[in-house]
Order: structure tokens, then C-alpha cells, then sequence
């Protein structure tokens, strides 16, 4: 009897950890929430203090504390560790404020990340600076870009969309009014439509005028063309797209001058003002425009097509210099773009603040995104591998960058969130000969009627 319990015993043993061993491959967020917190918080408990003074973050106490120790229980002084805030757990990790000893600072903490890391059992460990000695440790437990879910509580707002996810768990906000124009570059299968996919989606249920050039005659964004109120799906008509965009930014910056009582001959790049700066019931919708595919607008054949490039790169370099001021706004998106394309193109990426790079072919490609903003992400992004769509680095002008992934969302989802919102689009007089035609929805069929079989006699 004894024997068969002691079977029993070691069987339930394997049994529960072959479950923990699967559940960690196939189910990390349920596993972390099991196993991997609680024994993530025991390590952190049991170690900080020695872990904190292996890393070298400890400091003397103070000449008060350390005289008052020494009376009372006469033995040595040792160095304290940064005093520790409350644990907070959280779904992918846990967070931890840390007050900083007089003469450290985040860069101290930020340098010991990896040790932090190892000793604490967890996936990784990322620091960010609160306040003027405080930081905070998030440390995430699981790779949550291996299976993308978004915060359920998202930091979004007008303009103001999560799109993807970073690799310390949190959201990759994508805030037109803070970043007005982006670059998006990747190779084909790096999940470039993939993030486009989720931004228009996110867009439509907004009161936003969203505009499409689309030179793969529309094969990206005509899935989409319910809720866009003008697409171009070539570069001839992209052509008499462009100067009517510029028109109505040149009307927009008219209007502002009106209301602030501003000579009309005063030069556009003299007023400082927006649109945001109108009454509610004055100011016109801000206007997001998609080029998938920028290259096409820029390679030719003739002459007559490069006097076209010429114009289309000269009306693009002005939406990108002076088109956040009145509303409207730049999504760019290609393979590549460097200065092989012709001239204009140095100057218009110039313009386009916000960086997304997904996996590249060459490290030129990585080179030509956040090369000139941020140079240590240039290997990251090479880095990429192809059986990770989706995932990318983004990078801004303050030299910061962070690896971010999309989550996965069908074309026909998204064309049915497009057609759902399709009466949220503003009107745009001026745009009304781009507005694309959508077919009507066919109705579904109804299959034969099923007569009932006779009982049989």
C-alpha cells in the first residue's frame, strides 16, 4: 500500500510539472500568473538586498544611522540598499519605485538591468525615471511579443491610437498631434500592411478625414475605401491629389489668419498658431494621409513623368513642413527610401519624425530609418527574424528607441470596421472627386428551404 501512494505521489509530481513545462511554452501569461509571480516575488524578497550590493547599488548609511548602530548593537556597518516601494504586481510583470542613494542616478540602475534579471528569475527588466530620485523597475515576466494582446486599458484619445505593443509591455501609442508625420519602412512579409492595418482601424472610429495613395492600384487600401474620402491607385492620379491637399492646407492657414486678424499677406511659415487654436464649431478635420508604397512616386521613365515627381516630392515637402499647423498629417510607408530615389527624398524624410523599421533586406534599409535619429538601433532592426512578422524598432529624435510588435488583425475585420464607421468620415467639399466608389454589400443568400421527410408508415 505504502508503494502504490508513493507512485501515486511521484506520478501527480510529473504530472504537474509537464503541465507547468507546457503551460510556460504555450500559455505564458497563465503560467506567470501561477508560478512564475510567485516565485519571481520570493526570489526578489529573499535576494534584494544582497543582489542590490552585488550590482554596486548600495551606499553608506547615514552618519546618523550608522552611529546609532553601532551603539546599540555594536557590530559592523554594512551599505543599504536604494529603499524599496511596494511590489505591484501586474499580468505580464511586476513594478517596484526604487529611491535613489545621494549620488546615483537611473543610468546606474539601468546598467545593472541584465543582472537584476537573472537574479530575479524574469524575463527581463527595464527602468524608467520618474522623478528626481525615484525610478521605477518594471520587470516583465514572459516575451510578450510572442503572443500580442494590447493593454485592455488604453491610453488612447482624439488622434491618439495604440497599435502595438512594446517589448516592456506597454502600449506603443501612436499620437499624431505629438509625432505629425511618420516613416514606415519594411520588407514584403514584415508585417508593414499588418500595422497599417491596425492604425487605419483604429482611425476609423474617429472623426478624422483619412486619404490614400495607393500606386499597387489600391490593392492595400481599397479593402479599406468605406470609410476613406479619397484614394489615389497611381501616380497620375496621385498627381491631382497632392495640389488639392496643399490647396486646402493654404485655405486652413487662411482661415487661422482671419480669425486672429493676421495680414492674409503674411508667409505661411511665419505663423506659429494651428487649427487647434479655433473655436470647436470653426475648426475644419484634421486630415491623416496613407502612402503605401512611396518609391512608386518617385521612380520614372520619361521626361515628362520626372516633371511630375518633381511637382508630387515638391507638394509632399510642403504637407510634411507645414501641414501639422493646419491639421493634416503624414503616414509614409515603403520598402526603401533613400537618395537613390531621386532628389527631394532627404528632405522629406528629414520632415517625417516618427520612425518604424521592420524587418529590411540590408542594413542600408535599416540605415535610412533611424540611421540619422537613432544609430544603436540600426543593428537591432537587422536583427529582425523572418519568422517574426510584425515585430519592429521604433525610434524617435530624443535618440530613445524600443522593439514593438502588432498584433494580428484579419483584412476583413478591418474592412468591416471601415464600413461600419464609414458615416464618421468629415465631409471635405475639395475631396469629394477622390472620394473612392465602394459596391454595395451583397446580401447573403438564403440556402433551400428544408422540407420536413414523411414519417415513415
Amino acid at each position: 500500500m505504502t508503494d502504490l501512494l508513493t507512485w501515486a505521489e511521484l506520478g501527480g509530481s510529473l504530472t504537474a510539472i509537464s503541465g507547468a513545462v507546457y503551460a510556460r511554452r504555450a500559455h505564458p501569461a497563465a503560467y506567470w500568473s501561477t508560478v512564475g509571480l510567485p516565485a519571481s516575488m520570493v526570489r526578489l524578497l529573499a535576494s534584494y538586498s544582497s543582489t542590490m550590493d552585488a550590482c554596486g547599488l548600495t551606499a553608506e548609511p547615514p552618519r546618523w544611522r550608522a552611529l546609532a548602530v553601532r551603539a546599540t548593537t555594536r557590530r559592523e556597518v554594512r551599505p543599504v540598499p536604494p529603499r524599496r516601494g511596494m511590489i505591484r504586481p501586474t499580468s505580464t510583470g511586476l513594478r517596484i519605485r526604487l529611491r535613489l542613494a545621494p549620488g546615483q542616478e537611473p543610468a546606474d540602475v539601468a546598467a545593472s538591468a541584465e543582472r537584476l534579471r537573472h537574479a530575479w528569475g524574469v524575463h527581463a527588466v527595464y527602468v524608467r525615471d520618474i522623478k528626481p530620485g525615484v525610478v521605477e523597475l518594471r520587470l516583465v515576466g514572459f516575451d510578450v511579443l510572442r503572443k500580442v494582446r494590447l493593454p485592455k486599458r488604453g491610453d488612447s484619445g482624439f488622434l491618439r491610437v495604440p497599435v502595438a505593443l512594446r517589448e516592456d509591455a506597454t502600449a506603443f501609442v501612436r499620437d499624431y498631434q505629438a509625432v505629425p508625420h511618420e516613416l514606415v519602412l519594411g520588407a514584403t512579409l514584415s508585417g508593414k500592411s499588418m500595422f497599417l492595418r491596425n492604425l487605419i482601424a483604429k482611425l476609423a472610429a474617429q472623426p478624422v478625414v483619412l486619404a490614400g495613395i495607393d500606386c499597387k492600384r489600391g490593392v492595400e487600401l481599397a479593402p479599406f475605401a468605406a470609410r476613406f474620402s479619397a484614394l489615389a491607385t497611381d501616380p497620375e492620379q496621385a498627381a491631382e491629389l497632392l495640389p488639392v491637399l496643399v490647396k486646402e492646407m493654404e485655405d486652413r492657414y487662411d482661415l487661422i489668419k482671419a480669425r486672429q486678424g493676421i495680414a492674409l499677406g503674411t508667409p505661411d511659415e511665419l505663423i506659429t498658431s494651428d487649427v487647434w487654436g479655433l473655436p470647436e464649431d470653426e475648426r475644419p478635420s484634421p486630415i491623416v494621409l496613407f502612402i503605401d508604397e512611396v518609391a512608386e512616386l518617385f521612380l520614372v521613365a520619361t521626361r515628362k513623368e520626372e516633371e511630375r515627381r518633381d511637382e508630387m516630392v515638391t507638394h509632399l515637402i510642403r504637407l510634411a513642413q507645414l501641414g501639422r499647423a493646419a491639421g493634416i498629417y503624414l503616414e509614409v510607408c515603403g520598402q526603401r527610401f533613400g537618395a537613390e530615389l531621386g532628389k527631394g527624398v532627404t528632405m522629406l524624410r528629414a520632415q517625417l519624425t516618427g520612425r518604424v523599421c521592420h524587418r529590411v533586406n540590408d542594413e542600408a534599409s535599416a540605415k535610412m530609418a533611424l540611421g540619422d535619429i537613432a544609430p544603436e538601433a540600426v543593428h537591432a532592426a537587422c536583427a529582425i527574424a523572418p519568422e517574426l512578422p510584425g515585430l519592429a524598432v521604433v525610434g524617435d529624435t530624443s535618440g530613445g528607441w524600443s522593439r514593438i510588435r502588432t498584433p494580428y488583425l484579419s483584412l476583413a475585420d478591418a474592412a468591416a470596421t471601415c464600413r461600419e464607421a464609414a458615416h464618421l468620415a468629415p465631409d471635405i467639399p475639395a475631396l469629394t472627386p477622390f472620394r473612392p466608389y465602394v459596391p454595395p454589400v451583397p446580401a447573403k443568400e438564403s440556402g433551400p428551404a428544408t422540407v420536413p421527410r414523411p414519417l415513415p408508415e
